[in-house]
């Protein structure tokens, strides 16, 4: 679902002192990280009166978790979902500013291509019910009309699986379809699918929030081994989570980007006292 704001709250965001806001981290990445995400300015309104996400930029790293915090309705979901274009889907939704991945403005690139590099994950597991586990991790191919030769599909259908540490517990099952699965391991489907397309950055949306706490300690423990390898940013409500696995965080509120640091640092001497409110559970 969509994050919407009412608009009193709305309202509100013109009167925020821009001052407040930072757009990019105030200490150097580790290890020097390129960046493989560029927002610039973005906003996203669903009428003139109703704006959900009102001029944030900031630069994501590559090969690192980047999680974007906040209570509900700021924005979070509706910034994440701009990011491979999905707002394409439904009628009335303006985002404006630029967006930019591994070099490219995603405005200048076909949806389906934007969704090939900016894979994405949501809430529900949701792997296709009517096909095989096999046939979901490849889904995007057809989706996208690339075809392949048998060798390559079973390549990538073993690999991907091996990625997210499914491979062994489905492997002799391949043919049965996805909701044979427990929930975590729908969700790890779903993640290989997403990873099948060999895509420059990974948009998670609150992976987690339908999951039991063992389900969801897997699934951390393999967004940590993913990003020696891929960009990810994740929503999440779990400032837990965020603290345990984000390399730098984000904080939405009312549709404005807050904060945006180090994760360390944030929670530890956040900048702005709007943060450290949140981050204490004064709201939420």
């Amino acid at each position: 679902m969509i994050d919407t704001l009412p608009l009193s709250e709305c309202n509100k965001i013109s009167t925020m002192p821009n001052t407040e806001l930072i757009n990019t981290p105030q200490t150097p990445t580790p290890e020097n990280n390129p960046i493989i995400l560029e927002l610039d300015n973005v906003s996203i309104s669903y009428t003139p009166e109703k704006i959900a996400v009102n001029q944030v930029s900031a630069n994501i790293y590559d090969k690192s978790i980047t999680a974007i915090m906040g209570p509900s309705g700021c924005g979070k979901s509706t910034l994440l979902r701009a990011i491979n274009r999905m707002h394409d889907l439904y009628k009335g939704i303006i985002v404006t500013g630029n967006i930019i991945i591994a070099g490219e403005n995603i405005n200048n690139s076909h949806p389906m291509n934007v969704r090939r590099k900016a894979g994405m994950v949501f809430q529900q597991p949701n792997p296709f019910p009517t096909i095989s586990i096999a046939e979901n991790v490849v889904a995007g191919y057809k989706l996208n009309g690339l075809r392949l030769k048998r060798s390559e599909k079973e390549e990538i259908i073993e690999t991907s699986l091996r990625n997210v540490g499914l491979w062994n517990e489905v492997k002799d099952s391949l043919q049965k379809k996805g909701a044979f699965l427990s929930g975590g391991q729908q969700q790890r489907l779903c993640i290989a699918r997403a990873l099948a397309l060999r895509p420059e950055i990974l948009l998670m949306d609150e992976p987690t929030s339908a999951l039991d706490p063992i389900a969801t300690n897997r699934i951390e423990e393999l967004l940590l081994e993913l990003k020696k390898e891929i960009a990810i940013v994740i929503v999440t409500h779990n400032m837990g989570q965020a603290a345990r696995i984000s390399d730098r965080s984000m904080f939405m509120y009312l549709g404005e980007l807050v904060e945006y640091d180090i994760t360390e640092k944030m929670f530890t001497n956040p900048t702005h006292k709007r943060t450290e409110q949140y981050l204490s559970g004064n709201f939420g």
